[in-house]
């Protein structure tokens, strides 16, 4: 009898032992590479290591550990507290937008979206990044942002402080496929690196590039600046992969590629 309980548990558990067995793990804006995948299209970042496969994917921001499926793995999203930051712009009309403005923000917005749904598969990209710039951490991803007090939108980029006109490299080699002078983040490079990695570059003093060049890394792209909304001149850094915003700190850390596997 007792034999029988334990085939009863075990098949009624099964599906559950199955459930678990494919559920990976991360943090808002981390970088998986899931073995064993379920080919979702034709247009994957595919990384191989050790004679396997590795599907690459980035992780959303959430504001509650959540489950989120990627073909027959369920990836669970961990909560993160990234702290908060706090700024004040003395320009009120950038905070609180009129209509003329807000249209403006609004039609831009569209623009950026639709070149981060970008999946060009002629290149092939690394994840070897460079610092695009020499300077001082003054903002993290993932922290809470208050502008004159008001709750806004998490900061899912990071911003790196210089002085005016320090010089912006291309972190990884990659095609310029937006360039524009927008509301929010002024002077704006936006590269595309293949296969749905792509980075942007705000706040710009110049720019020194072109849609439809190609730049290799370390090359010179633009210069630091205080265009748009800003409280001083610095890059703010947005990488996005899948069409998530990932943590661009994560991409600079040593040996980064050997922590995916």
């Amino acid at each position: 009898m007792k034999n029988n309980n334990y085939w009863i548990v075990l098949v009624f558990l099964f599906p559950f032992i199955i459930e678990a067995s494919e559920r990976m793990s991360g943090t808002s804006g981390d970088i998986l590479a899931i073995n064993n995948y379920e080919p979702l299209s034709v247009n994957e970042l595919i990384l191989k290591h050790d004679q396997s496969e590795y599907l690459i994917i980035g992780l959303p921001y959430v504001s509650q550990t959540s489950i989120k499926k990627i073909g027959v793995k369920n990836i669970e999203i961990k909560y993160k507290d990234f702290g908060e930051s706090r700024i004040t712009i003395a320009d009120v009309s950038k905070v609180n937008l009129n209509a003329k403005d807000r249209k403006r923000a609004n039609a831009e917005a569209v623009l950026i979206r639709n070149a981060v749904k970008t999946y060009n598969t002629t290149l092939s990209p690394s994840f070897n990044f460079i610092n695009p710039v020499e300077g001082v951490i003054s903002s993290r991803y993932g922290k809470k942002r208050f502008i004159n007090e008001q709750p806004r939108s998490p900061h899912l980029a990071l911003d790196i402080a210089a002085n005016l006109g320090v010089e912006i490299v291309a972190p990884l080699k990659g095609k310029t496929i937006l360039i524009g002078n927008f509301f929010y983040t002024g002077n704006t490079i936006i590269i595309d690196h293949g296969f749905g990695l792509i980075s942007s570059y705000s706040h710009l003093d110049s720019i020194n590039t072109k849609e439809g060049q190609m730049v290799q890394q370390g090359d010179m792209i633009g210069t630091v600046g205080e265009t748009g909304r800003v409280t001083g001149p610095h890059l703010h850094w947005t990488v996005y992969l899948n069409q998530e915003k990932i943590n661009p700190e994560n991409l600079l850390k040593d040996n980064f590629l050997l922590t995916l596997f």
